[in-house]
């Protein structure tokens, strides 16, 4: 999902350069850094993604460093005309993912059957002819025009959008390099966070007018047993729970946890999550459909919850360090 609000409206110029240093590419450009110093304020989320410094860092670093110069080449021009076309991060990344797992970033002359270069890109399916699939700048710039045809491409996580364009047969193989493809981001593009999801977007929020009513609903169901599917009146599971809170304010929010966390609102940092925010658990943070478990922040540090089998709904103290907190809180009815 993509939330995206401009707060400072600025008439900025940035120029693109591309600087070797050592066999290094920096790709130097538009970025939220950059903006983020004169007074825009990017206000995008892809929870897909989550904040970069969640988690993954480790594994995104230790993959870049085995690429080879040519490899990070090809990255330094797919950000550089990404930026040049005006694309978002979350595009570069897109390509980078597909690139690394269809050619490990190179424009091979072979393939599977005629597939060829960056993409393994087939001229006989009217990719174009063999020395335009071949030539980088020609293939990144056809890879982005498939990308951008694609529906709602931007609310994807990156793997599966590269999988849109790509209609691999293994689909499941391009996340692979995802923790890859955003340290390279933050690295040759200069953007620490390509989700937009960063720190202090949060305080520009605005705060849910349905807040004060889904946790008054929420408040009166306390010791009502948890109930695995359970919509009430007596018995709720997690999700349950508050799809009605939320309704008694006139907000609709989806049934289950993990639609909830993609589709149930705006997104924030967790940490600045307000009272009436929604926070979640996953087996695997980086991955949203993994989320299964959801609660209502209430303030210092507690959340009203329905817990499991055998548990009543009641009040806890949240683990703000505890590893399967995802990175997002969703601010329903924004």
């Amino acid at each position: 999902m993509l939330k995206v609000g401009v707060l400072v409206s600025v008439v900025v110029t940035v120029l693109l350069t591309v600087v070797l240093t050592n066999g290094v590419t920096t790709v130097v450009g538009n970025n939220s850094n950059a903006l983020g110093n004169i007074g825009l304020v990017n206000m995008s989320c892809n929870a897909s993604i989550g904040p970069w410094d969640a988690g993954g860092a480790d594994k995104g670093k230790n993959d870049a460093s085995n690429l080879k110069e040519e490899q990070r080449g090809t990255v330094a021009k797919i950000i550089s005309i990404g930026q040049e076309r005006k694309l978002p991060p979350l595009a570069w990344q897109i390509a980078i993912q597909a690139g690394m797992t269809e050619s490990g970033l190179r424009p091979l002359d072979y393939g599977d059957r005629d597939s060829l270069g960056i993409f393994q890109m087939r001229p006989s399916m009217g990719w174009g002819t063999p020395a335009q699939v071949t030539d980088p700048v020609y293939a990144i710039n056809k890879f982005y025009d498939v990308l951008l045809a694609v529906p709602e491409w931007e609310a994807r996580r990156p793997g599966e959008s590269a999988q849109a364009v790509e209609r691999s047969a293994f689909p499941d193989r391009y996340h692979n390099w995802e923790a890859m493809a955003a340290f390279l981001i933050g690295e040759l593009g200069q953007v620490a966070d390509p989700a937009g999801c960063g720190q202090s977007n949060g305080a520009f929020l605005p705060t849910s007018v349905a807040a004060a009513k889904a946790i008054a609903f929420t408040r009166e169901q306390l010791g009502e047993p948890y109930l695995w599917g359970g919509n009430g009146p007596d018995a709720w599971d997690c999700s349950g729970i508050l799809v009605k809170a939320f309704a008694t304010a006139d907000i609709q929010i989806p049934r289950v946890a993990n639609d909830q966390y993609m589709k149930g609102g705006a997104f924030l940092p967790v940490r600045e999550a307000q009272p009436g925010d929604l926070i979640f658990w996953a087996t695997n943070p980086s991955d949203p459909v993994t989320v299964h478990h959801v609660a209502m922040y209430l303030g210092g540090d507690e959340y009203i919850h329905a817990p499991q089998t055998g548990d009543v709904v009641k009040i806890s103290k949240i683990n703000w360090d505890y590893f399967e907190l995802m990175p997002l809180a969703v601010r329903p009815g924004v």
